[in-house]
């Protein structure tokens, strides 16, 4: 199992974290918490016009818990009206999100 790793810039109202290693429902929690405190911060600084990107071509595995950890930082940040998206997603990630349907909300 290779350990799951976050690293964060921000750049010109947009927050960038770079995602790699396994995401997987051992690693889901890790994420989330870290991805939703990011909103909590924003929300915090009046950062809303702030965009979120997860970077994640450093993925090694993702599985079913890792898209519904996704798919939930993704509602929290519609809530917030903070767009969030997906960069660098690997071909058989994004098969993945094509297959269940995800793929328009959150690439």
């Amino acid at each position: 199992m290779e350990p799951l790793h976050l690293t964060t810039s921000h750049r010109n109202g947009t927050l960038t974290v770079s995602v790699s290693g396994e995401l997987d429902i051992a690693t889901t929690e890790q994420l989330r918490g870290y991805l939703l405190g990011l909103l909590r911060e924003a929300a915090s600084a009046r950062r809303r016009q702030a965009t979120l990107v997860v970077e994640v071509s450093g993925l090694t595995f993702i599985d079913a818990a890792g898209i519904g950890a996704l798919v939930s930082v993704r509602n929290h940040a519609v809530r917030q009206r903070m767009p969030m998206r997906l960069a660098g997603v690997p071909p058989t990630m994004r098969r993945l999100l094509r297959i269940t349907g995800l793929e328009g909300h959150l690439t």
